[in-house]
This record gives C-alpha cells, sequence and structure tokens, in this order.
C-alpha cells in the first residue's frame, strides 16, 4: 500500500501534501537550537501548546510596560530560497522585531516565530530555526516557541514565508520616546550591514529585471557575488542599544527599516521640533549606488526604500555625545553623529536630509 493511501485506499492527509512525520523530524533537529536561546525565566522545552515565561522576574520593575511587534523579513526570502541558504533569514527575523521593540528602551524577553512552507524538507526547517535561535541570542531573548504550517498546493515545494513575534520590557519611567526630545540633541547614526531587509521587490525589479544580473555573479565593487550581498543578514542592535541606555542619557532610537531614514526618524520628533540629517557625514555602501545607477532610480526614491546605509538612529543630549560614540565603538559599532534636532516654527514635525553623500 503506497504510503500516501490510508488503510480503505481513501485520501489522507499525506496524500493531500502534508507530511507529519517530516514535520516531528523537523522539530527534532531544531530543539538543540532552541535551547541555546534559553533564559532562566523559560519553563519548559519545545511540544507544548504555548511557550511559558515566569512573569515573576518582572516583579523588580515599578511600573512595568510590556512591548509587543510582529514581522517578516519580506521577499527577501526569495534570494534564500534561490541560493539554498537557509540558516541566515532567522537573523533578519530577529531583527525585524526586537529592534523594533528596543526602539522605546525595552528590553527583548521572548519570541514566537511561524514558519510556512509548501512542502516540510525538515533539514531546511531546521537551519531557518538555527538562525532564528543565533538571532535571538544576539537580541538577548528566549525563542520560547513556534508553528511550522506546510501549504500544499498553495505554495510551491520549495516555497516558504516566515514571520515572528517577540516581547519586551521597560519601566515606565525609563520609556523613550518623542516626548523625551528636546531642541540641541544630537542625532547618532549607526551603520546597517547593507540593505537589512526591507526594499528586497525594488532591489530584486531592478538587478534581475532591468539589468539582467545574476546571484552568483561576482561583483568587484561589493568585493563578493550578488547573492552574498543581497543575503547579508540584518544586523540587530537589541544589546547595543540597550547598552547605550545604561551608559549615557538617551531620548529616543529610530529604527530604519520599510519608508527609509526620514519618515522613520520623523516617527520619534515630537511636534514643533524637526531633524536634520546631514548626508556628507557618511556614504552608503555599494549596493546602494549599485541599485541606484541599475535602476536608474532617483535618490529619493531611494530614499524613501533603503536604509542607504544606516539601520539605527539614536537621539542623544548633546552632552551625551561622547560618552555614547565611545559606547558603541567599544562594541563594535561604527557610528557617527549625522544631525541634530531644532525647533520649528509651526506645530508640525518632521525629518530631513541635507547635502550630499561623502565620496
Amino acid at each position: 500500500m503506497s504510503q500516501t493511501e490510508s488503510a480503505a485506499g481513501g485520501a489522507s492527509y499525506a496524500s493531500a501534501g502534508v507530511d507529519i512525520e517530516a514535520g516531528d523530524r523537523a522539530v527534532e533537529l531544531m530543539k538543540e537550537w532552541v535551547k541555546k536561546t534559553q533564559r532562566p525565566e523559560v519553563l519548559g522545552g519545545l511540544g507544548g501548546f504555548a511557550g511559558l515565561f515566569d512573569a515573576s522576574a518582572l516583579k523588580r520593575y515599578e511600573r512595568p510596560l510590556l512591548a509587543s511587534a510582529t514581522d517578516g523579513v519580506g521577499t527577501k526570502v526569495d534570494i534564500a530560497r534561490q541560493m539554498g541558504v537557509y540558516d541566515t533569514i532567522g537573523h533578519d527575523l530577529v531583527a525585524m522585531v526586537m529592534d523594533d521593540i528596543v526602539v522605546c528602551g525595552a528590553e527583548p524577553l521572548f519570541m514566537t516565530d511561524y514558519i510556512c512552507v509548501g512542502k516540510v524538507h525538515p533539514e531546511r526547517v531546521a537551519a531557518i530555526v538555527k538562525g532564528i535561535a543565533e538571532g535571538c541570542v544576539l537580541a538577548g531573548c528566549a525563542l520560547v516557541g513556534g508553528e511550522t504550517a506546510e501549504h500544499p498546493g498553495l505554495l510551491g515545494p520549495d516555497d516558504f514565508d516566515v514571520a515572528g513575534a517577540g516581547t519586551g520590557v521597560v519601566e515606565y519611567d525609563r520609556l523613550l520616546g518623542a516626548d523625551r526630545i528636546r531642541t540641541g540633541d544630537a542625532v547618532i547614526a549607526m551603520a546597517s550591514s547593507g540593505l537589512h531587509s526591507n526594499g528586497y521587490s525594488l532591489v530584486r525589479h531592478v538587478v534581475f529585471d532591468r539589468a539582467g544580473m545574476s546571484l552568483d555573479q561576482r561583483v568587484e565593487e561589493l568585493g563578493r557575488t550578488l547573492g552574498e550581498e543581497l543575503l547579508e543578514p540584518t544586523k540587530i542592535y537589541s544589546l547595543d542599544c540597550l547598552a547605550l541606555t545604561r551608559t549615557t542619557e538617551v531620548h529616543a532610537f529610530s529604527h530604519i527599516t520599510g519608508g527609509g531614514l526620514a519618515a522613520n526618524l520623523a516617527r520619534v520628533v515630537p511636534d514643533g521640533l524637526h531633524a536634520t540629517v546631514d548626508r556628507s557625514t557618511w556614504t552608503p555602501g555599494a549596493i546602494f549606488d549599485l541599485v541606484g545607477t541599475a535602476g536608474r532610480v532617483e535618490r529619493l526614491e531611494l530614499e524613501k526604500t533603503l536604509n542607504m546605509g544606516v539601520g539605527m538612529m539614536a537621539v542623544v543630549p548633546a552632552e551625551s555625545v561622547d560618552a555614547a560614540l565611545t559606547t558603541l565603538a567599544d562594541r563594535g559599532l561604527d557610528a557617527w553623529v549625522a544631525g541634530e534636532i531644532t525647533e520649528r516654527g509651526d506645530k508640525d514635525s518632521g525629518a530631513e536630509l541635507v547635502g550630499d553623500y561623502a565620496k
């Protein structure tokens, strides 16, 4: 009897394309990686219906605020699929979720993931989870559970997507944001590791459809193949940002994701103030110039879509600049003063980029 047939010769879950045994095998393969993310507050292991986190750990807070975020990595998953590399996309997922959480000053606590596939290939799923687990370690959070769903007929056998949700905690009186920002504050830029996980629909259209490039094509300006550049994991800033809040005064952070630098920075600028960022303080990486040139994409369009070499920004008092830059340098992070906060004549707030990029 075929494995896809029931004893009575009728339809079965397996004949419909769902392989439960492969799913079980994937869980076994990922357990060792999930274990590496455990914090002392986590109870139990994989296999339960819900992940458990001991909330009594929050008793040390006077007024704990829980911060929550959810996200995916967009069409970057297609680059991973085409290259057959599955153990880095999880870094992107953790970064997109946990770097949103740390913006308000919250410590990342735990995360769950959702992996949707056309067909369960246990080793591939385990590799994806390995990347998520490694990302969680870099963010200082636990991976307490997740779901792997097989969707035959909806997705092709090699297609997949990932999403995640995370939770963090911050003391009420240490909450960061627009209400802390003052005239004269400095805007510190933290370098990105590349494109991160935004704008890939534009990037893929430009490099593949317009420029006719291939993933295995070596690009001298990049110093590696196009595929290696496009799959570069998103920088995870969570612990760097938390270190900054411990060593000096920070008023706000801005995670530079979809919408670009100006739009994301504007989200933390209060009414009546304005953020000005000077392009001449840095040189965007070669990948940004490649996308702009190959697609004849105007600069403002690039800046609305891509991070242009800045993945996170911190707004700090002028007197905190030296301490902030020292902390980030000690942690091996390239950072610089990129702008300032000024008064605005009307009640509207905003952010803008001025000048030209350094050559």
